[in-house]
């Protein structure tokens, strides 16, 4: 049996239950300092979805895919 990217941490999407394979970094520049990054947690069906919604708003920062043994949880 093979880990998985993100094996045990679970996509951010509401509802969703679905193991996390990308890491959306994010921050809000009226509250964060530039370097501060927070992280929601995106299957490949909500990846899309969920960058949208921060981009949108300006607080997108980067995507990264998940590593096997990535735990950085949000």
């Amino acid at each position: 049996m093979t880990d998985a990217p993100g094996d045990g941490l679970i996509c951010s999407a509401k509802g969703c239950s679905e193991p996390a394979t990308w890491a959306l970094r994010w921050n809000n520049p009226r509250i964060h300092t530039p370097d501060r990054r927070k992280t929601w947690l995106a299957c490949d069906r909500h990846r899309a979805h969920l960058s949208d919604f921060l981009r949108v708003r300006g607080f997108l920062r980067e995507v990264e895919p998940m590593a096997s043994d990535d735990q950085s949880a949000p």
